[in-house]
């Protein structure tokens, strides 16, 4: 069974930055889809930003540049690196995990972290 747990959000002002960690307990975390998404108070939940086993990354294109997504398969950890912090950025942020295997897909979240952005 896999869980995740979220830590390193917080209260920054405006133009500062955060750096968020996802912490993976389980088996063959190098082979999972990770990913960071948010949900504001009255929105729907979005994605921020994906990595796959290999490196690949990809972004919302709200992000425009800001924010860094890696991971540190020997740590089972997956960071998003959050900088130039807005108010709009302010949102319950979310680890994901997802794994196919012979077309079922395995999917994971964790309790979330608040990121809190005052201008």
């Amino acid at each position: 069974q896999v869980q995740l747990v979220e830590s390193g959000g917080g209260l920054v002002q405006s133009g500062g930055s955060l750096r968020l960690a996802c912490g993976f307990s389980g088996s063959a975390f190098s082979m999972y889809d990770m990913g960071w998404y948010r949900q504001a108070p009255g929105k729907q939940r979005e994605m921020v930003a994906t990595i796959m086993p290999g490196g690949t990354t990809n972004y919302a294109d709200f992000v425009e540049g800001r924010f860094t997504i890696s991971r540190d398969n020997a740590d089972k950890t997956v960071y998003l690196q959050l900088n130039s912090l807005q108010p709009e950025d302010t949102a319950v942020y979310y680890c994901s995990a997802k794994f196919s295997d012979l077309g079922k897909v395995y999917g994971y979240w964790g309790q979330g972290t608040q990121v809190t952005v005052s201008s």
